[in-house]
């Protein structure tokens, strides 16, 4: 068990859900490497990630994290020409 998950730190992390047309795809910020759940209900994702996350972070310890926290997310369009 790495020292984080033996230490009981509690992290807040921020976590995207997107809602396609067949479910929920969920994925953190703030991670090293990636991290992707999905779930017939944004519920289903949000327990799936959180899952996800905690193995990732029990796997790879500190090293699992990026060295700054993200202090805000924002959500934008631009155009692309296909």
């Amino acid at each position: 068990m790495s020292p984080v998950a033996r230490r009981g730190i509690m992290k807040v992390l921020k976590v995207i859900v997107e809602k396609h047309p067949d479910g929920y795809v969920a994925y953190p910020l703030g991670l090293k490497g990636v991290v992707v759940a999905e779930g017939d209900t944004y519920e289903k994702a949000l327990a799936e990630v959180k899952s996800a996350i905690q193995f990732h972070i029990e796997t790879f310890g500190n090293d699992a994290f990026e060295n700054d926290d993200i202090m805000e997310t924002f959500v934008a369009e631009v155009d692309i020409r296909v």
